[in-house]
């Protein structure tokens, strides 16, 4: 048994996908074909990029010194440039991940969208309210009241800041939005179930919830400090 360890959640994602024949794919797909018509048995496995773990820093760092080298001619005799294309695709889409994991910027976006390729392929209707509730941003009262725009975060339903969380599992304002989006979700889902869920299954559902936010209504008239 052989355990193959990768920082490409996109390369594993290619593997599962049998749509999805890049020549890379498809040459990974051989190998393993061959190793197990010998009784082999081949796993693979996920690890963070630039984690300090010692075979993927030297893999990286073999693989950067390859593609920096003057010396190594490009070959396209096997794949053609489409393919390359491809492939130079999947390479931007894997930095891209491992900067978005790297960060610590956006951190309640990435409880939304978590994986950058599934984000890709997702056609997603950007509307204000859609935009708030993702990204925290806007008329919030605990974002207002970060930047000492007004006196307080607190929600007008009670006793509770107004955030993005209180807004989406437990405000009584939103009951009637909220219960409609839990019907839906339960069919399928427990509830209260993750952001990356709510985004990832049920996400025409959730757009509906956020676009009947009336952020008016949500926020109390303070007067701005100063």
């Amino acid at each position: 048994m052989a355990t193959i360890y990768t920082d490409s959640r996109t390369i594993l994602d290619s593997l599962k996908n049998n749509n999805i024949h890049t020549f890379l794919i498809d040459e990974i797909r051989r190998k393993v074909t061959e190793m197990e018509q010998i009784d082999w048995k081949i796993h693979f496995c996920w690890v963070k990029a630039h984690d300090g773990i010692q075979g993927n820093e030297l893999a990286n760092s073999l693989a950067k010194e390859a593609a920096t080298n003057e010396d190594i001619t490009p070959c396209y005799n096997k794949v053609s440039k489409s393919v390359v294309k491809g492939e130079l695709e999947i390479i931007g889409v894997e930095k891209w991940q491992s900067e978005w994991d790297q960060t610590a910027k956006g951190k309640l976006t990435k409880d939304y969208l978590l994986r950058v390729a599934e984000r890709l392929n997702m056609k997603i209707n950007l509307t204000q309210n859609f935009t708030t509730m993702v990204m925290g941003h806007g008329n919030i009262k605990a974002y207002l009241h970060q930047f000492k725009i007004i006196e307080t975060p607190t929600c007008p339903c009670g006793n509770k800041d107004q955030s993005i969380d209180h807004l989406l599992f437990e405000c009584e304002i939103l009951k009637k939005e909220r219960a409609r989006l839990i019907s839906a979700v339960s069919k399928s889902d427990v509830w209260p179930t993750s952001k990356y869920t709510l985004i990832r299954k049920h996400y025409k559902t959730f757009a509906r919830f956020t676009n009947q936010i009336s952020f008016d209504k949500l926020y109390e008239s303070i007067p701005p400090r100063g």
